[in-house]
């Protein structure tokens, strides 16, 4: 057994916390993990601190920001940059669908971004790939706003991708290094209420930014955000991952330890359940300015408004998740309980862009998207949690596939939502359905409790969890 406490088992019935083992003396072979309650400094096998203790690793919400800040910050050089867009074509002289490729290299460099990232912080700890990450973030942003050529500007943005994909990775291998179990499903929880604000504010700030100066603008705003980031970042994170606990191999090491990841079919399973539900998140994304305000008439400023529900929806349901549910209800029952409400939303957001139920208004199908986008509250954070459960020695590998297999099947789906043209809804709905239902469908197909669960080792097998563990009611 690797060091770093015992084993976390892989079904959602018996996760073990690791809280009780925390602290035993006399271990043999395993680096000692701290009690996360608030006992003294962890201890490795010669019996000295082998790390900061957790009083001094949990810095409250100022951890909870720097993480949100993280996550949020690749979103905000997305969406910052979307009013901007017109202006770019005219100022670059460039077509429309070749500016449209400035999006598109920054997404395809968050996706792949993850998974070179990932395994970097297994190897070398989270601080020091973090702070290169931002660096080169900050770097490539400052020349996106000089730059001369459209073609630069797409170069510069696949590179801003590729680092801001940092952020995002490491964020939630920092959350696994910290919390376990129910712990853990309630900082995610309230990682979304800081991360999820981003895709709301975000174009409205570029909006004003754009009222005061040009796209280029924008850039040196998102700049010195970086900068700043990276500047508490570097002051006031500290290092969550113990050098007992690195890997010590290469690009082979980390290979092997996402295929072993992979071959585990409950991690698999979840991961699929949250990339498909993130896909019906991205299809509304993708369609729902042209379905509310072309196809129902709203102006823009009433997208703009439910928008900001839908949103605000999202976010108090996964404070609900984090604050009342986590605790009380299994993790897999509320995220399967999310997934059927997610389903039937898809569902009558289908039935009424088919007419099969009439010819129906705005609100209906307001509401509809409102229901589907906050059951996303518990739907996401879960099953990032259950899949982050199976892992105790990878978590960086392991935050690497979430992250990037969600962004390759959203951007799979987004396309998909204007197959049919633009005079009606049914695209969207259709993969929303679909969607959800392939994530439901993996879910229970891949996710069920098994007899004999297992936690996955980097690099290796995976080897079921002894007796003695304790069933966490998770």
């Amino acid at each position: 057994m690797p060091e770093g406490g015992a084993p976390i088992t892989g079904g959602p019935d018996t996760v073990d916390t690791e809280t009780e083992r925390a602290g035993r003396a006399g271990r043999t072979g395993q680096a000692g993990r701290a009690d996360r309650a608030g006992r003294a400094g962890r201890t490795g096998s010669s019996g000295r601190p082998a790390g900061p203790s957790p009083a001094e690793r949990r810095t409250g919400l100022l951890v909870v920001l720097l993480l949100g800040g993280l996550t949020a910050t690749p979103p905000l050089a997305m969406d910052m940059y979307l009013p901007a867009l017109p202006e770019v074509t005219r100022s670059l002289h460039a077509p429309a669908a070749t500016v449209q490729l400035t999006l598109t290299a920054c997404l395809a460099g968050m996706a792949l971004g993850q998974l070179v990232v990932g395994p970097m912080s297994d190897r070398w700890g989270r601080r020091r790939p973090l702070l290169g990450g931002l660096a080169v973030y900050v770097l490539a942003t400052a020349l996106c706003a000089l730059a001369p050529t459209v073609g630069l500007l797409i170069a510069f943005r696949l590179v801003q991708g590729l680092a801001g994909a940092a952020g995002i990775v490491i964020a939630r291998a920092v959350v696994r290094d910290l919390y376990d179990g129910v712990a853990m499903a309630r900082f995610f929880s309230t990682l979304m209420l800081v991360s999820g604000v981003a895709p709301v504010v975000a174009p409205l700030i570029g909006g004003q930014i754009l009222r005061v100066t040009d796209w280029r603008g924008v850039f040196v705003v998102l700049t010195v955000v970086g900068a700043l980031l990276a500047c508490l970042v570097a002051a006031r994170l500290p290092e969550t991952l113990p050098p007992a606990q690195r890997h010590s191999g290469g690009v082979g090491e980390a290979l092997r330890s996402m295929r072993a990841l992979l071959a585990d079919l409950p991690f698999t399973g979840y991961l699929l359940t949250g990339g498909f539900a993130f896909a019906a998140l991205f299809a509304y994304i993708s369609a729902s300015p042209f379905v509310v305000q072309e196809l129902y008439g709203a102006s823009p400023q009433t997208y703009s408004l439910l928008f900001g529900l839908n949103s605000i929806g999202l976010v108090a349901v996964g404070q609900v998740n984090g604050k009342v549910l986590v605790g009380r209800v299994r993790l897999d029952r509320v995220l399967v309980a999310g997934l059927v409400v997610v389903v039937l939303a898809a569902s009558a957001l289908l039935l009424m862009a088919s007419g099969v139920v009439g010819e129906v208004g705005l609100v209906p199908v307001a509401a509809a998207l409102f229901v589907l986008m906050s059951a996303m509250g518990v739907v996401l954070p879960n099953a990032q949690t259950l899949a982050l459960m199976r892992v105790r020695h990878s978590a960086g590998s392991a935050s690497a596939l979430l992250g990037t297999s969600s962004f390759l099947i959203g951007a799979i789906a987004s396309p998909l939502v204007g197959i049919a043209g633009e005079d009606t809804a049914v695209p969207m709905a259709v993969v929303q359905l679909v969607a959800t239902l392939v994530a439901l469908a993996c879910f229970a197909g891949l996710c069920r409790p098994r007899r004999g669960p297992a936690a996955v080792e980097s690099g290796g097998a995976a080897r079921t969890g002894g007796a003695g563990h304790r069933g966490a009611d998770s």
